[in-house]
């Protein structure tokens, strides 16, 4: 889960807010009055989508391709003395 110190998370928060004033920019003249609050619920809206998206930071994904990398290592090695010690 992404902390709330990250600074993925605040590049996250900046593209959101982007974003939300983009979508509340096609917002009819006649709405305008409204288009705060429209901004924010969208905010909201997509925040919420993307927490429940369970997404992981860059790092955290490095980190668990490297322990990914390290573990088919070691099973190749494995399998290359397993085989050795099949041998007749």
């Amino acid at each position: 889960m992404v902390q709330s110190n990250s600074p993925l998370l605040t590049n996250m928060n900046d593209s959101l807010e982007q974003l939300s004033r983009r979508i509340s920019s096609l917002i009819p003249g006649d709405l305008k009055h409204m288009q705060g609050d429209i901004e924010n619920n969208i905010h909201s809206l997509l925040q919420s989508s993307l927490n429940k998206m369970n997404l992981v930071t860059r790092e955290e994904f490095d980190v668990q391709s490297a322990v990914l990398q390290r573990t088919r290592e070691k099973l190749e090695k494995l399998e290359k003395q397993v085989a050795q010690l099949e041998k007749p």
